[in-house]
């Protein structure tokens, strides 16, 4: 791995497009300073706060070995280690919480049954290791996801295997587009944030049509079978 380059920002040409400013400019400052750590650090904290975009934060973790604040091999290591930190994170408080006390709370929360937490679990007991790998690489999913595994105390070496493996491919298009676009990066946000927004309405309207499926149900009087 190569020494981080103190001024690698700051020898830049003026007029290049180079983020000085937001969370754009914060996470490459963070990268210059820090090297390879410092875009698994960025990384690692979007696990937990999701408004901070990894579709951002990658591509710039490629632009910044292109300058060689480190390599570009470091940045695909220390962005794959950081994901796989932050999963863990998650799936710790999954796992701290448990089944038991998440179906106390699901029991205290309007228009969710208990049976469907039941359902959920069952589902994830049996599809879990495809949620995990393919759900590295959906927008806000790749977060959450790491909650129900750490409920369902599915293994911690497969989850760490699954996640590892998701978060590479995921990373990889992201960091390799940033390195070989070099000022250019930001050309892949306007993509990466239109497949995000596809992603939400998708998940907002499947939310939406249960819920109002639920009411529905709850609405309707239960009959009694006729002897």
């Amino acid at each position: 791995m190569e020494p981080v380059s103190p001024t690698s920002i700051a020898a830049v040409p003026p007029g290049s497009n180079v983020p000085t400013d937001g969370l754009a400019g914060w996470a490459l400052t963070l990268m210059d300073r820090l090297g390879g750590l410092g875009a698994g650090l960025a990384i690692a904290l979007e696990n937990f706060f999701p408004p901070l975009p990894s579709e951002v934060i990658l591509p710039l973790a490629g632009f910044a070995a292109g300058l060689g604040s480190f390599t570009l091999a470091a940045a695909l290591f220390w962005t794959t280690l950081g994901s796989l930190a932050g999963a863990l994170g998650l799936y710790a408080l999954g796992r701290a919480v448990g089944e038991e006390r998440i179906r106390r709370i699901v029991d205290r929360m309007p228009l969710v049954d208990v049976a469907d937490l039941d359902r959920t679990m069952d589902w994830f007991h049996r599809h879990g290791g495809k949620s995990v790998f393919f759900g590295r690489m959906i927008p806000l999913f790749r977060s959450l996801v790491s909650i129900p595994a750490g409920v369902t105390r599915m293994p911690l070496w497969r989850f760490a295997v699954l996640t590892t493996c998701g978060s590479l491919i995921w990373n990889a298009v992201f960091v390799l587009a940033g390195y070989q676009l070099g000022n250019n990066w930001s050309r892949i946000e306007p993509y990466a944030s239109g497949f995000q927004r596809i992603v939400i309405v998708a998940v907002v309207v499947v939310v939406v049509v249960l819920a109002i499926r639920r009411i529905r149900r709850r609405r309707t009087p239960d009959r009694a079978p006729e002897e």
